[in-house]
Parts: C-alpha cells; structure tokens; sequence
C-alpha cells in the first residue's frame, strides 16, 4: 500500500521547535529535521502532497531523500522554556508562547546537533493549486485534528479526492520537462488563477476500483506494477460516450495509458498482439512490448473494443 504524507510549506513562515524555518521549493524539494514528528517515517516511493494551509499545492513522489547533519539554533519561551511560540508580525511584544501565554520581545536560545532530511520529488510532480481547500486537505489526513507538519494520509483517499475533481489519473506527473544535472535559469511563466467549468468523470474512481478486483495490480500490456502507477484506460473514447461500459477498460501504466490514448500503443485484432509506433521503436522499454500478446485474459469484450480503437488509430495506415 502506497503511504501519503501531507506536509506543511508556508515558506519562511514554517518553523517548528522555535527553529529559523525552511528552505522549501515545493515543486523540488521538503526539507525538515530530526525536531519534526515523524521525521524519519518518509520513505523513497511515498506521495508526498504538500499545502500552506489554505489549499493543495501539489503532489509528487519522493524519488530520493538526502540527509545530513548541522548545529541548528533551536528558540524557546523564557518563561515555561518551551518552544511552541510564535512570532507576531504586528503585535507588540513580538513572541507570545502558546503553552503558558507568556509574551516577550526576546526568546531564550539553545543551539542543538538535528539531522537533517531533503526529499527529491520535481521528478513525479503535478500542481494542485486550488484544487483543495485548507480544510478538505486536512480531512485527508489519517487524524485530521492533528497540528503535525507531517502528517500520514492514505493515498487512496487523497487519490479519489483528486480524481472526483479532475477526472485524470495524474498524467501531469509525467510531463515534466525539467533537465537533471542543468543549472539553467528559465524565464518566469505567467501564474495566478482563473475561473473555470471543469467536466468532471463521474463514476472514474468505482471504475478503476473494478478493474483493480478484476486484473489485480497489473498493466495489461507490461505486468505486475504498483496500484500508483496504474490507470483505469478506456478502451474507447470516454469523451464521446461518456459511460464507463462493463468490460470496456483495462488498467495500463501511466506512459502506456498515455501512448495508447494516442494509437501509438494498440493490439492488432487480426494477430491479437501488441504494436508498437515506428517512433517508439528507438526505445526499448516500449520496443519489447512489439509482437507480444497483452498479459491479462482478455474477454470477447475487450478485444471488440481494441479492434475498434485499432481501426480507430491504424485503420488509414
């Protein structure tokens, strides 16, 4: 079972233990320490998902966690000495202590050896700005009263959140065009928000479940995978029939999903086996998918509609 963990980013605002705060760039990197609740629960593979209290950031996959070692000044109430205080941007004195109700200009300091973590997840990153309050991010989490920064979720739950809304299967993961190993310096793409009518899937969530009970976590065209990384295909266009018809899907990874979605992945109804585009030929993740059979028992269903959305794609070749 894929683990989630929700996860505080309010920029120079975050600050636990009475710390100096973090350095974070939610679409790269989390950072946190050994002083931070479920410091060393993080694992390479979680869904990390990230908001600032008032909405969803966005989501990703931890690909890598680094972790080292420092001196870190550590900021505590001088009166009960306990370092759950915050700063006020407006009020005099500055510090008010949320355990003894002390307020002071001033806190009491300590410096401590903490270690330190970074996760790596811009690689499997989709921007989720708006697509969840504050509140309904918190009822994701497993005890949602808590005040965590860090807190486990179950990545089914915050999954179907996603799909009710969007209707995708987070193929945004997938188009990163991020260059590993580059320092450039990109120019800023516009931002902000808009108001817009989204169509939404209903039913998407109760489909893949179904196919889940039917194939088991298993990309028909590649074999075993795990549950995160597989989507409920349509096997015919989903936008002009709008029904999610028995036996008319099949569960394919992500990248399959999204080059069968184009004709450049499709069985052959004649010869009942997989081909593969010429331009994915050069890659031998997809090259060794050509001639062979799906791996997953088809029905006569299925293969009425592969053959329909082979003609579909190959039908004028």
């Amino acid at each position: 079972m894929t683990t989630a963990w929700l996860v505080l980013a309010v920029g120079d605002e975050r600050q636990h233990g009475g710390n100096d705060g973090y350095d974070d760039d939610p679409s790269q990197h989390y950072s946190w320490d050994s002083t931070v609740p479920n410091h060393a629960d993080l694992k390479v593979g979680d869904v990390i998902a990230l908001w600032d209290k008032k909405q969803l950031l966005g989501l990703g996959v931890i690909s890598e966690i680094e972790t080292g070692s420092e001196v870190k000044t550590l900021y505590f109430c001088p009166v009960c000495k306990k370092a759950d205080f915050k700063r006020r941007k407006r009020l005099k004195p500055t510090c008010l202590c949320n355990k003894c109700g002390a307020k002071f200009e001033e806190p009491g300091s300590k410096t401590k050896k903490v270690t330190t973590y970074r996760s790596r997840h811009g690689e499997k990153w989709m921007d989720g700005r708006g697509l969840l309050t504050g509140p309904q991010v918190r009822d994701l989490a497993d005890s949602p009263r808590s005040q965590l920064s860090m807190r486990p979720a179950r990545w089914e739950k915050l999954r179907d959140a996603l799909l009710a809304i969007e209707g995708t299967d987070f193929e945004d993961l997938d188009k990163s065009e991020r260059q590993p190993g580059k320092d450039t310096v990109r120019k800023p793409i516009p931002g902000g928000h808009r108001m817009a009518n989204v169509k939404t899937r209903q039913g998407q969530p109760a489909f893949r479940k179904q196919l889940l009970k039917d194939h088991g976590q298993v990309c028909a065209f590649t074999g075993p995978a795990p549950a995160a990384a597989l989507q409920a295909a349509h096997l015919y266009s989903f936008a002009d029939a709008s029904e999610h018809h028995d036996w008319g899907g099949l569960l394919l990874r992500n990248d399959i999903h999204s080059l069968f979605d184009r004709g450049q992945i499709a069985v052959n109804p004649d010869s009942g086996v997989i081909e593969v585009d010429d331009e994915l030929l050069g890659y031998p993740a997809y090259a060794g998918l050509h001639g062979n059979a799906p791996l997953v028992s088809l029905r006569p269903e299925h293969e009425v509609w592969l053959a329909a959305h082979w003609r579909s794609h190959r039908g004028k070749q």
